[in-house]
């Protein structure tokens, strides 16, 4: 398309705004907005606009009916069958040796709620050695791959905003001992931001608003870098998906693979019992035969408090942003990922404002959400208006919404000290020092459960600062194996690092 093709195409559709100062801008400004301006689909801006940003007051909302928890595979300490844990295990280990599973990490975030100024992958999280959260991950992946003697590939998603730098901290820590060759990086996608009557917003004269386009454009993201084709040709069926921002995450966790193979699943997630009725997780919830994550904001307070007989939350089943994806399934949703469609018949309202989710496994629609921001813009004299109020909106899809299309779903249970311990804010909850704390209390049971001596205050937290490299143990179970072929036990000092 030539630039006046494009400039036709953008009046044609209302949008004619954004080349409203082309004649004022230099030929590398022109270059930039015209790329920009060809990476939007525009009848999909059309579609979104008439569902999400122009529908009628009021209209709207959360289908809640029908709704009620979804079934989890217990762990066996708290009542879980451990004969089906042990099986899922082996099917998990026996998928690894095979090469059938790839790593998959959605890293596009920066670091500028902790106060950092770079890719959150490249914080620096453990306790002792204040490796960087890419580091940990590296390390957890490459000792699963020589466990069972199979290197596994890395797919990370970074964003326009930290690709470059990404991949430059990867060659300066020479991929931290992982082959080059396995490790892949690619952008997620981008959506334009508009007004609240639909107009595109310019961030500059020459440039558009643009912003990630969530999470679920991960699905989108796989299969327009090649990953997906890679993966086939790998002999790669199955992904474990996490977000860089949990160095606690068990990345390659045979159980949870087995578990998702038995099952035959198209998408499985694990879930940690809520803390309290109000934390603000997503609850899995099962809503006409299919597994659903309700967002905490969308769940009355009433429902979240509900409890059951023995007292336990009802809705107490919280997501933790952990999946594993069957790689086919991933192709097929990537092939409907962010299409909003009017209520046909047959259908069941979905969760997103103005979407649906059909009922035919054959037509995945994953949808867009709407979220009001203050995003900072041009006036019509080429004017910076940074806004004090919410003056546009943005366009962003969850990984989770592909759950219903899967034709079946498996969620099992993890245990959040040893699974989850975010690194989110500067301080107070999922903060750098609450993330240091559970890894110290990680390392600290490890060692107990081995027979060493450990003092601990009463939350566990050990009098003394000590790491377990993931290359020593990245389980209990590992760590276990690797404290037995120890020749001599190390007394557990302050300084303590296992490798």
């Amino acid at each position: 398309m030539t630039i006046d093709q494009l400039i036709s195409a953008y009046r044609a559709a209302g949008q004619g705004h954004v080349f409203a100062f082309w004649e004022a801008l230099n030929p590398e400004e022109r270059a930039g907005l015209a790329a920009q301006a060809a990476e939007i689909d525009l009848a999909e801006v059309a579609q979104l606009n008439r569902d999400l940003v122009l529908r009628p007051a009021g209209t709207g909302g959360v289908n809640l009916e029908g709704l009620a928890p979804a079934p989890c595979e217990r762990l066996p300490a708290n009542g879980g069958d451990p004969a089906k844990w042990a099986a899922a295990r082996a099917a998990g280990e026996a998928a690894l040796r095979a090469g059938r599973v790839a790593a998959f990490t959605v890293a596009g975030g920066q670091g500028t709620r902790l106060g950092y100024d770079g890719p959150k992958g490249t914080f620096s999280v453990t306790p002792l050695r204040k490796k960087s959260l890419f580091q940990v991950f590296a390390e957890k992946i490459l000792a699963s791959g020589l466990r069972h003697e199979k290197p596994l590939h890395w797919f990370i998603m970074t964003s326009h905003a930290n690709h470059e730098q990404t991949e430059q901290f990867f060659a300066a820590n020479k991929f931290f001992g992982l082959d080059r060759d396995r490790v892949h990086f690619f952008r997620q996608g981008r959506m334009p931001a508009v007004d609240f009557a639909g107009k595109l917003l310019l961030e500059t004269r020459s440039t558009l608003a643009l912003s990630p386009d969530g999470h679920g454009g991960s699905l989108r993201a796989l299969q327009r870098s090649g990953a997906l084709d890679l993966m086939a040709r790998e002999g790669i069926d199955t992904i474990s998906y996490f977000q860089v921002d949990n160095p606690l995450v068990r990345c390659i966790d045979a159980e949870f693979i087995g578990f998702h193979l038995l099952a035959g699943a198209g998408m499985s997630s694990k879930m940690v019992p809520k803390a309290f009725p109000e934390e603000k997780v997503g609850h899995f919830c099962r809503q006409h035969g299919k597994v659903v994550v309700i967002e905490y904001s969308d769940m009355p307070a009433a429902m979240q408090k509900e409890t059951n007989p023995d007292g336990s939350l009802r809705y107490g089943a919280g997501s933790i942003a952990i999946h594993v994806i069957d790689r086919e399934f991933a192709t097929r949703m990537a092939g409907g990922v962010g299409r909003v469609v009017p209520n046909p018949p047959g259908s069941e309202k979905d969760g997103a404002l103005g979407t649906t989710r059909p009922t035919s496994e054959s037509t995945p629609e994953l949808p867009f959400h709407r979220a009001d921001k203050k995003i900072q813009t041009v006036d019509a004299t080429g004017a910076a208006v940074k806004p004090a109020a919410a003056n546009g909106v943005k366009f962003e899809m969850f990984v989770f919404d592909a759950l219903p299309f899967a034709a079946n779903s498996i969620v099992i249970e993890t245990a959040r000290a040893d699974d989850f311990s975010p690194v989110k804010n500067a301080e107070g909850v999922d903060s750098p020092q609450t993330c240091r704390d559970d890894q110290l209390r990680q390392f600290a049971r490890w060692l107990k459960a081995a027979g060493a001596a450990v003092e601990t205050d009463a939350t566990g937290l050990p009098h003394c600062t000590v790491e377990v490299s993931p290359l020593f143990g990245y389980d209990a179970a590992t760590f276990a194996e690797s404290w037995r072929r120890l020749p001599v036990k190390p007394a557990v000092a302050d300084g303590l690092y296992l490798e």
